[in-house]
């Protein structure tokens, strides 16, 4: 479906930049001026963005966050009853992806609203593409859970699909995660990809072994999203019928 006008009700999810704040779209930049109203993840955040290309932010602004998203989803719908735009942005990225948004969306769609989604930055794919890996396809894992042993039994459950697998962490348990991940997947070839796009932007590729070993007391200061190869032809057996790449 082609784009609505503007002032059209209408919800707009509107990817931002996951660091350098250049990169973002002559389209989000044209829809987050237009638009009627803008629900933020972090308003703070989002304002910066305003103010580093000169734009004129819309009358009514509010936060739209896992602690106040049912709340938040009540007042865009009210507010495209009204017949308003709105925008939503995540601090980082595409809404909906690892962030608020997605209840959003699907609340306006039931309602009989448009929903439009912005292509834009995204951690995972900038990650795939600098870490140098192979990628033919990708399974992306969001946030692992915090516990042991669930990242154990969610990386079990991938450890023979043919994909890389892709996720984000926090800083301080790299380490940790590396060495479970190497524990159960074996020693795969991977890349700590730390601060993307920003000025102190660092990537780290080598074995799982390795980089466990290397960020066991390592601090880190910044987002970090980890890549980690397909498995081997060898680990994944030599019959083929069972790959979804079989009949490419």
């Amino acid at each position: 479906m082609t784009e609505t006008a503007e002032n059209a009700p209408t919800l707009y999810l509107i990817p931002t930049p996951i660091g350098n704040l250049e990169d973002i779209s002559l389209r989000a930049l044209r829809i987050l001026q237009s638009v009627d109203a803008l629900a933020c993840e972090d308003t703070r955040h989002t304002r910066k963005i305003y103010e580093r290309h000169a734009l004129t932010s819309p009358p009514i602004i509010f936060a739209c966050h896992a602690h106040n998203e049912d709340r938040a989803v009540g007042r865009i719908l009210s507010l495209l009853r009204d017949g308003k735009s709105v925008g939503l942005t995540s601090d980082a990225g595409a809404p909906g992806v690892s962030d608020p948004g997605q209840r959003a969306a699907a609340a306006v769609i039931e309602a009989g609203y448009e929903v439009i989604a912005l292509p834009g930055p995204s951690a995972v794919i900038t990650a795939l593409n600098v870490s140098g890996l192979p990628a033919p396809a990708f399974s992306f894992l969001g946030f692992l859970p915090r516990r042991p042993g669930r990242q154990r039994k969610l990386f079990g459950a991938f450890a023979e699909a043919p994909t890389a697998i892709v996720f984000f962490e926090s800083p301080f348990r790299v380490g940790k995660i590396l060495k479970i991940a190497h524990e159960v997947l074996g020693d795969r070839s991977a890349a700590v990809c730390i601060e993307l796009t920003k000025k102190f932007e660092n990537i780290h590729r080598g074995q799982l072994a390795d980089l466990a070993e290397q960020f066991f007391d390592q601090k880190i200061k910044g987002e970090v999203t980890i890549v980690i190869a397909p498995p081997s032809r060898d680990e994944r057996g030599n019959d083929e019928d069972d790959s979804p790449f079989a009949m490419l």
